[in-house]
């Protein structure tokens, strides 16, 4: 069994899977990196050696990810239009594929549906990284 990947490099593999959405882009308001599609937030996200942050609309998951430890509604009452926030520690076993998968969800709810459209079925579709 390998070594545990940092906390830098699991961001950076949520952040490429981020920026390889159709029109997606980072932006950097309020010092956070947030990424957009078509002037939308779909992912705010932060991501350093000691901690890893993110949060997302993810409304057909958010119930049941508001019953794991790391997951809480995303303050600014955005918790209540089904944002959801996850926060994790250096020693915190990320779940990955989760998180790529509450990725997906977000995009998929605030992109255009036009967008949407040009995407391969949730269960169909493979991850570049």
């Amino acid at each position: 069994m390998g070594a545990k990947p940092s906390l830098t490099r699991i961001g950076a593999t949520l952040r490429a899977a981020a920026l390889a959405y159709p029109d997606a882009r980072e932006e950097f308001p309020w010092g956070e990196s947030a990424f957009k599609v078509k002037g939308k937030v779909f992912l705010f996200f932060g991501a350093d050696a000691k901690e890893l942050g993110l949060s997302v609309k993810i409304p057909r998951s958010a119930m049941a990810a508001l019953m794991m430890p790391f997951a809480f509604p995303t303050p600014y009452n955005l918790g209540k239009s089904g944002w959801v926030s996850a926060k994790f520690g250096a020693r915190d076993k990320v779940p990955v594929e989760l998180l790529l998968s509450w990725i997906d969800e977000s995009y998929r709810e605030i992109a255009p549906k036009t967008l949407v459209a040009t995407l391969s079925p949730v269960e169909q579709r493979s991850r570049k990284r």
